[in-house]
């Protein structure tokens, strides 16, 4: 697992017929988990300043194409601190940067979301866009906001966002669980009507 606080910015070398090769001062050894854009991939190849990831047709189905630069956040090891949220790995679709708006120090950004992610999203509640743990600061029919203080701004690739972009969004696992554990919401028609004599 991971905790959405990236620890460098990398790039992308080459990515072709699945095989990525990112240059990144991140070590690890073959197996090992680390997360790009959000993304939990296992390290096939370890070289000088480069790790190489096998990229699956799943996982190209949920996340945006890896281009340019990448965040880089290798897996939690037992013992670290738990510094920000819990944070899979396991993207659950891509976002749409709507606005970018400059706010004291910090940026708001403004994303739109697929109403299956959308629904996972409550206001002070978790999520990891490209793989950064951030706080949902207001929740729309459409879309959710967030604050970028500018911590976040220098350490990571949030500060090149620009409106139509797309974002990897994994929303609150805990939400997920609770909403599977619920039985289904009942249709209109199939509530007991409660004003029949």
């Amino acid at each position: 697992m991971f905790t959405g606080l990236v620890r460098e910015v990398g790039t992308v070398v080459s990515y072709e017929e699945g095989r990525l090769v990112v240059r990144c001062r991140t070590e690890a050894a073959l197996g090992d988990s680390v997360g790009l854009n959000g993304v939990c991939l296992t390290v096939v190849g370890a070289g000088a300043a480069t790790l190489t990831f096998d990229v699956v047709p799943e996982t190209r189905s949920r996340a945006k194409p890896f281009r340019g630069q990448v965040n880089v956040e290798p897996a939690l090891r037992a013992g670290e601190p738990l510094g920000g949220h819990y944070v899979q790995g396991h993207v659950d679709g891509v976002g749409t940067v709507r606005s970018v708006t400059a706010e004291g120090g910090g940026v708001r950004l403004t994303i739109e979301a697929p109403p299956e992610l959308l629904r996972h999203c409550v206001e002070k509640g978790s999520v990891a866009v490209d793989g950064v743990s951030l706080t949902v600061a207001a929740v729309s029919g459409t879309g959710f906001e967030v604050a970028l203080v500018p911590h976040t701004l220098a350490e990571t690739t949030l500060a090149d966002l620009g409106p139509g972009d797309a974002v990897n969004l994994e929303t609150d696992v805990l939400a997920k669980y609770v909403e599977r554990l619920l039985p289904p919401p009942r249709a209109e028609a199939e509530r007991p009507d409660t004003m029949r004599a």
